[in-house]
């Protein structure tokens, strides 16, 4: 029998305090990324970022690859799960990854605390929505960055591709109805019109 270490503490630096993910309605989801209920995951939580979502990690020897050094495929969950939950949240769909692409500049050690930061890219291609993010060192120093295109559908379409009971896929589908309304642009003020003056000057 193959042992696992616990979950590893994901951040830890919030206390848990970040937006509430529309998966959590869900009282017994397993998402290897960001669940709390699987005890084979790496247990992510995420925070607000000012130029997206982030999430603080630090993963075990159970994720190791060569000695000391995280498997670069989990690394590969990590901003997966980053830049894929910042379009659910801002945008209220659910977000199917179509391509990603990382590139690793430094080992990313075990047991080593991290910060992952994802953003939106500048508008839509076409039907995708394209991501980026970057996985950097406690000095600040970038040694993972990834790129990414998800398709995002409405929760109506994506629900046939989802194993969820009656009552789990209501709940879902208000909590993303939720998210989607907490992220809609404010609208701008506009200025009153000024309105011309129709008296003549003296000839």
């Amino acid at each position: 029998m193959t042992t696992t270490e616990p979950a590893p503490t994901a951040d830890e630096a919030d206390g848990g305090a970040g937006p509430r993910m529309p998966w959590s309605v869900l009282e017994d989801y397993r998402c290897f990324g960001c669940s709390p209920h699987n005890p084979h995951g790496i247990a992510l939580q995420f925070t607000e970022h000012p130029e997206g979502l982030s999430t603080t990690f630090r993963l075990g020897r159970s994720y190791e690859s060569y000695p000391g050094v995280v498997h670069g495929g989990l690394l590969g969950v990590v901003v997966d799960e980053t830049m894929g939950n910042l379009i659910v949240v801002r945008t209220g769909q659910i977000a199917f990854t179509v391509s990603m692409r990382l590139r690793y500049l430094a080992p990313v050690n075990v047991g080593a605390e991290y910060l992952c930061v994802a953003r939106l890219g500048q508008g839509a291609d076409g039907p995708l929505t394209s991501t980026s993010a970057e996985i950097l060192d406690v000095h600040g120093a970038t040694v993972v960055t990834a790129t990414a295109s998800y398709r995002n559908v409405s929760f109506g379409v994506a629900q046939d591709r989802i194993t969820l009971s009656a009552p789990e896929a209501t709940r879902l589908g208000q909590a993303l109805t939720t998210a989607e309304a907490q992220h809609q642009p404010v609208p701008q003020h506009q200025p009153a019109p000024q309105h011309q003056s129709t008296t003549k000057e003296p000839q």
